[in-house]
């Protein structure tokens, strides 16, 4: 069996106590499982979801049960840190290829204006070290050589890319208006960010690189996908537009989470025979400019394929959701070229943790 992705949706993207302050993270994801359910004739086995600041419980059966789905439609909760979203879905490509289920929905969801910790979980022991991870953030500088300038540098292509496909239409196709919201709260006021990004002040050390523009914001939002084994689309008349091919997982010094993506995406590769000029498009979350900046440096992936419609440090990162966010963004970046073969999202999370996905072109 062949696992591939039918559809995908997220909704807008809200500034922590911002636009979506109000609305629980079941409420966000049912939203979507409504909308994508449709098509599917009843064939849903599972609903999985990623989420990282709670309230807790299970939020895939809650948000399954808050969408009208029958209650034999089970669920279940993955917490990856910021991983999670995009974990999420690698389980649901992994249970379609093992013959566990045909159809999944599989994605994230979170609400930080709702989190109810007063504080971040741990990540790693004392004896490891256990930085916030804007610290951690400034740790992965030094330790790769990545100036302020180059963060900056990135932080401004970011915004410009963002800002490029939101007027160009592109946000539209992956958005779900949720409660007549269809255009992402960052998106809702023009600024001068070259302004912004060379002013910014360092934000977690003195004399440091890492600041509040070159960093992303914390928010709220949910992103979802349907994973089916391919010829069970096919059966139902559903599109395949992009198909699973392997994954991988791999852990780094705790002290270093942002440079987590790279060994996982180099094993990948490596175990598939493949190479960065194979691949058409990166997705890494833009959890801060530093992160994508040591990424590229140390893959030799250009920028020409790496986040090309912008991403969080412009849109924002909400922590579950962020992971499917990317799978969204190469499904519609898929549905629009005809020129992509290979796609790669991959994502790194508190505690060192890097997970990275990679799928071809099914259309």
């Amino acid at each position: 069996m062949r696992a591939v992705i039918t559809a995908a949706k997220r909704t807008v993207i809200g500034r922590q106590n911002g636009f979506l302050k109000t609305a629980e993270p079941h409420e966000l994801a049912a939203a979507l499982i409504k909308y994508l359910e449709k098509p599917l004739n009843g064939n849903l086995n599972e609903v999985i979801l990623g989420n990282v600041v709670g309230p807790g419980g299970n939020i895939a059966r809650l948000s399954a049960l808050s969408a009208g789905l029958p209650a034999s439609v089970s669920g279940m909760t993955i917490d990856r840190q910021c991983s999670a979203g995009l974990e999420a879905i690698r389980t649901a490509c992994y249970f379609v290829q093992a013959g566990a289920g045909s159809c999944y929905i599989a994605g994230g969801t979170e609400s930080a204006s709702l989190s109810p910790f007063p504080q971040r979980a741990r990540f790693s022991p004392d004896e490891w070290g256990d930085p916030e991870m804007g610290a951690a953030a400034e740790l992965t500088a030094e330790a790769y050589h990545i100036t302020r300038n180059m963060q900056d540098d990135y932080a401004l292509l970011s915004y410009e890319r963002s800002l490029r496909a939101f007027e160009d239409g592109c946000y539209e196709d992956e958005i779900l208006p949720f409660q007549g919201l269809a255009v992402d709260e960052s998106m809702t006021r023009k600024r001068r960010m070259d302004k912004i990004v060379s002013r910014a002040q360092p934000a977690f050390k003195k004399h440091g690189t890492v600041t509040a523009a070159n960093s992303c914001g914390i928010h709220d939002g949910a992103s979802a996908v349907v994973v089916m084994d391919e010829q069970k689309a096919k059966s139902l008349g559903l599109k395949p537009v992009l198909r699973f091919v392997d994954s991988e997982v791999s852990g780094v010094n705790p002290n270093f989470p942002q440079i987590s993506p790279v060994p996982a995406i180099e094993k990948l590769l490596k175990k598939r025979g493949l190479s960065v000029q194979d691949i058409d498009l990166f997705e890494i979350n833009e959890a801060f400019a530093v992160k994508i900046a040591a990424c590229a440096q140390e893959l030799g992936i250009p920028y020409h394929k790496l986040n090309v419609r912008g991403g969080a440090l412009t849109l924002g990162h909400p922590y579950g959701a962020s992971g499917a966010i990317l799978v969204t963004r190469l499904f519609f970046e898929a549905v629009r070229r005809d020129d992509l073969k290979y796609v790669i999202a991959a994502i790194g999370s508190g505690g060192g943790i890097g997970t990275a996905v990679l799928f071809e072109t099914a259309v």
